[in-house]
């Protein structure tokens, strides 16, 4: 094609967009739903996230739906947004799935479990290996459709007042955690909390608690935790990339047009990326400062490390002989991720290590 046809072809192409383009915003039905947050706003990344789908929703309808966020404690407690959703007081919510185990184990699997899958991992199972489908299977029990919106990367182990030395330091020890990795400690003697991300710094402050953990740096730095507790543990062998969900009533999800669908999963998509990759670049820093302000780093002893995995195999084994759906989302899970681990020996982990010990050199 000449120039001159080429130009003339996509001016009417343009023309032709612009004039559909409307037409088609106008024939979208005007929605406005309520998504509860189940954090602080405070917490810029975590809760951020749930504004940037918001925003993102509007921007690709032309506004004709909008989705207004509110933080935790606005409408419902932050540990009880998905029972907002599940009862079809607001639409839907941004929450972590693993806060809702005490109804049924697993809830666990939607954000993170002990000794599992870190944030790629996660994804890949979610979108390439049956995840979502085996979620939404059981997730359509409590009422809700859950699509990923957000993931924290890997988690710092918490603080705590005392060192931890060996496994008999955790006997006694009243400690904030969500999900499975309560369970695990609970057979180590220890006592879990579950308390919401705002009302953490108060418990630890007042000793109703002894440790406790959250995300990493960033938001731990927000919340003050290393001016009531010294040691700073790592890893965070209970959340190796613990992932978020926009959870949505399912009725209301049904009733959606298929191009108001289409723009939530894609635009949950976006926050999830969004979320990481603000973790992943504010998360240095933030340690660094911690640090110089005093927070002891320590790694959980190897001793510790294997008395939790242990634990953490013998308990998956006694809650799979009696939740059928457990036993089948845990090894979908589990084979999955001994796959991957195949791989990440090759190549990432491999690079990763080099990068490492040699980045000093540049």
């Amino acid at each position: 094609m000449r120039r001159r046809e080429f130009l003339t072809a996509a001016g009417v192409g343009l023309a032709t967009t612009a004039i559909v383009a409307p037409a088609i915003a106008q024939s979208m039905p005007e929605l406005k739903w309520r998504l509860t947050s189940s954090f602080p706003k405070t917490l810029d990344i975590i809760y951020g996230a749930s504004e940037v789908f918001a925003k993102a929703v509007a921007e690709a309808t032309a506004n004709r739906f909008q989705i207004q966020t509110f933080a935790a404690g606005e409408i419902v407690p932050g540990l009880q947004a998905a029972d907002a959703v599940s009862n079809g007081t607001v639409e839907m919510c941004h929450t972590a799935s693993y806060y809702y185990v005490g109804k049924d184990p697993p809830f666990a699997f939607g954000t993170a479990v002990p000794f599992a899958l870190n944030s790629r991992m996660q994804n890949a199972w979610q979108y390439f290996g049956g995840g979502m489908e085996l979620m939404n299977e059981f997730y359509r029990r409590y009422n809700l459709y859950g699509i990923p919106a957000g993931n924290t990367g890997a988690r710092t182990g918490g603080w705590f007042r005392k060192e931890i030395k060996d496994p008999a330091d955790l006997n006694g020890l009243k400690f904030r955690i969500g999900g499975y990795a309560g369970r695990v400690l609970q057979k180590l003697g220890a006592v879990p909390q579950q308390i919401a991300g705002g009302d953490i710094y108060a418990a630890l402050q007042k000793g109703t608690i002894d440790a406790a953990e959250w995300v990493g740096p960033s938001d731990d730095e927000k919340l003050g935790f290393h001016r009531v507790a010294p040691f700073y543990y790592y890893p965070g062998w209970w959340a190796g990339g613990a992932m978020l969900h926009n959870f949505i009533n399912i009725d209301r999800w049904n009733e959606l047009p298929p191009i108001y669908k289409s723009v939530v999963r894609t635009t949950s998509d976006m926050s999830s990326m969004w979320m990481q990759a603000r973790y992943d670049a504010a998360n240095p820093a933030a340690l660094k400062r911690l640090v110089v302000s005093g927070a002891q780093l320590k790694q959980f002893p190897p001793g510790v490390m294997d008395a939790c995995l242990r634990t953490s195999l013998d308990l998956y084994a006694e809650v799979s002989a009696t939740n059928p759906t457990f036993k089948k989302v845990w090894d979908s899970m589990l084979a999955f991720r001994n796959d991957q681990y195949l791989w990440w020996q090759v190549a990432e982990y491999t690079f990763d290590t080099f990068q490492i010990r040699t980045r000093t050199r540049a």
